[in-house]
């Protein structure tokens, strides 16, 4: 059974399709990225799948569970961590982990295992407003993986960290893929989208555009080329499937004025571009 199946869904806000008829199906265990441009609806569809928001029409299950009729049912298999950080910041981490774990009736020793998944285990005692940006988006990932939930929700959560930071994010993400839980994961940094999601769909204006594996993407929308730098500072890049593509770089190295010749495959934000017309970040 997939972890999550959804099938037509659509949410309106006042006469604007937000979500407009997506369908599509997350496996057990898969990391699912699910890309586009700011209001393409990527937050709105992360709520109606946890239970936040009722779609105005179609419908999902998620880990079983009907997302209209049983979010009750829903909340305990889920952890979700929005692009908000709604921590407690007068509190200590710790503190802000035990009060979640009333919540889900969590043991306090969950805690310490949470802390120490997400390495901050040595400044539990400290308050939240003291820690970095990095180390309060590793807290909010610890609350929502107290309860052991079989999916967890990552809405940007690597959005403004360090890159250090970032690699930690990106590799507690693998970590919990490993372990078999589902990965449903929001992101603007392509680069990190292609390094760890088994999919991804490409969504514009509330559709699916385009869903498939990073690399069979790259393959089947990109453009291989060559890139030229001379010795003046200058790049030239040479698309591969130019039928003149073999005489300009013949001509290029004749002039003898090449500094290096690099094969450039075409990434998946080039391949993003292509498919909805600008770049993520835009």
């Amino acid at each position: 059974m997939n972890a999550i199946e959804v099938e037509k869904l659509s949410r309106a806000f006042n006469g604007l399709q937000a979500v407009d008829n997506i369908s599509f199906s997350v496996e057990a265990g898969e990391i699912f990225g699910f890309l586009g441009h700011n209001g393409a609806g990527k937050t709105t569809t992360i709520r109606m799948l946890s239970g936040q928001l009722l779609p105005s029409s179609g419908g999902a299950r998620v880990a079983g569970c009907d997302v209209i009729t049983e979010q009750q049912r829903l909340k305990p298999l889920i952890g979700v961590v929005s692009e908000h950080q709604n921590l407690y910041e007068r509190m200590s981490g710790r503190e802000n982990l035990e009060f979640g774990a009333r919540l889900y009736r969590q043991n306090f020793s969950r805690v310490n295992e949470a802390l120490e998944q997400v390495g901050l285990l040595d400044r539990a005692k400290d308050n939240v407003r003291n820690y970095s940006n990095g180390m309060k988006q590793r807290l909010l990932i610890a609350r929502a993986l107290l309860h052991r939930p079989q999916i967890i929700f990552l809405d940007e959560p690597t959005r403004g960290l360090d890159p250090v930071v970032g690699r930690e994010i990106r590799r507690l993400i693998l970590d919990l893929s490993k372990q078999g839980v589902t990965v449903f994961l929001t992101t603007h940094y392509m680069e990190e989208a292609d390094q760890l999601c088994n999919r991804v769909a490409f969504l514009s204006e509330g559709r699916i555009v385009a869903l498939n594996t990073p690399s069979f993407l790259k393959v089947a929308h990109g453009q291989d080329s060559v890139k030229v730098t001379l010795d003046d500072g200058q790049s030239v890049t040479i698309a591969l499937d130019d039928p003149d593509a073999g005489k300009q770089l013949e001509n290029l190295v004749n002039a003898g004025h090449v500094r290096t010749i690099h094969s450039a495959e075409a990434t998946l934000e080039d391949v993003f571009v292509q498919i909805a017309g600008r770049k993520l970040a835009e």
